[in-house]
Parts: C-alpha cells; sequence; structure tokens
C-alpha cells in the first residue's frame, strides 16, 4: 500500500530471519499498564529481641507512591484483606493487582479482590523479578533505613517506616520518574541552597531559598 515493489522471495527470507515472540512481553506489559496497576508484597524485619514482623506494602506503579503499609507479626489472609480494603478506601481502584503466590493470600484476599473488580496478575513460582516495582522498593526501604536502625518493636517500625515514607515521596527522586519524586516538588533555580535533615539526619533534602 505504500507503491513499493518488492519481491515476495525477498519479504519470505526476511519474516524466516526475524524472531517472532509468541506475544506480549512481561516487561512490556508492565510499561503499557502503569497507570492501571498497583502491586502487593511482604518483606520481614527483625527486630533486637530477634522477634520477625512482618511488613505489607501496596506501591502503585506509575508515580511509585506507596498507597498503604502496616505491620503485623501474625500476618493471615483475613489481616491482608482487611488492608487491601483499608487501601482502596482511599485511592481509585486499579484495574489490575500484582502480587506473588504466597500462601497468606487465601481466599479472603482472592475475594476481596475480586468484589473490588480488580483483575489478579500472578508471579510466576519463584519469580520475584516478575514484581519489579514492589522489589526494587523495598530493596530501597532496606538500603535506605532498617540497615541503619535497630528496630525495638511493631510501633517503632511503623514509626521508623512512616518517617521513610515522607522522606520517599516528597524528596527522594526517581529515574523513572524523570528526577521526580512521587509527590512532584518545583525546580528552583535561583536562591541559596539550605539542608533539610530528614529520618533523623540520615537522609537530607536541598531547597532554595531566598537570599
Amino acid at each position: 500500500m505504500l507503491g513499493i515493489e518488492i519481491s515476495e522471495r525477498t519479504i519470505s527470507r526476511i519474516l524466516r530471519r526475524l524472531p517472532r515472540p509468541p506475544g506480549q512481553i512481561w516487561k512490556t506489559f508492565l510499561r503499557n499498564h502503569l497507570g492501571q496497576m498497583v502491586s502487593i508484597d511482604f518483606f520481614t524485619v527483625p527486630t533486637i529481641t530477634l522477634k520477625v514482623l512482618f511488613v505489607f506494602i501496596v506501591l502503585e506503579h506509575s508515580r511509585r507512591e506507596v498507597l498503604h503499609f502496616n505491620v503485623t507479626d501474625h500476618p493471615t489472609a483475613a489481616w491482608t484483606s482487611q488492608q487491601i480494603i483499608e487501601a482502596s478506601a482511599e485511592h481509585e481502584t486499579p484495574r489490575y493487582l500484582l502480587r506473588d503466590r504466597d500462601g497468606v493470600y487465601g481466599n479472603d484476599v482472592r475475594s476481596r479482590i475480586a468484589s473490588l473488580q480488580i483483575e489478579e496478575i500472578l508471579t510466576a513460582p519463584r519469580n520475584p523479578w516478575q514484581n519489579p516495582y514492589a522489589e526494587r522498593l523495598i530493596a530501597s526501604i532496606r538500603r535506605e533505613c532498617l540497615d541503619h536502625f535497630i528496630i525495638l518493636n511493631a510501633r517503632h517500625l511503623k514509626r521508623t517506616l512512616a518517617s521513610y515514607f515522607s522522606y520517599y515521596h516528597g524528596s527522594r527522586t526517581h529515574l523513572g520518574r524523570d528526577k521526580q519524586c512521587p509527590f512532584p516538588r518545583q525546580v528552583s533555580g535561583a536562591g541559596r541552597i539550605v539542608q533539610i535533615s530528614q529520618l533523623g539526619g540520615l537522609h537530607h533534602r536541598y531547597e532554595r531559598v531566598a537570599s
């Protein structure tokens, strides 16, 4: 339809040479549905008394915003289902929810997700790379926060994470967001640079103020 004359033999040789993937690859799927997807995941944190606490997070992909988090020492399907309800009550319901195949996501969780008209997308067994946004967030939480604190108990962990997420949302820039924060900041080009301590001095926010 472009007015270009080419023999069928030439076309057949080119078509045989080009790889033809069976369908949409996983990375493409995640990128195409950035604005319609959240992911959920658990990670563990030991306390000073060697008690293991479980942190549950709900992450929105497009802005990298942590929509909800909570801490428990005994995660159950009923508790996890309640966290999903609380996350959905304050934000727009996503089209897709990405999760792994952890046994804690029982019938209560699946029923609750279905009642919210959200489609579940399950990763393959033992393939955390298929949930890259949540895994990257958890790695950042450990590297930038928890590796520098001795956690006393669940209350201390929640307070520490709340302080980190305040820094994460309002001050920490992301390459995937074109070097912008989940809660966008204005770029200022004039004025004296000042340093604002965050997370007890572990991190800092830099701003310009009029001289």
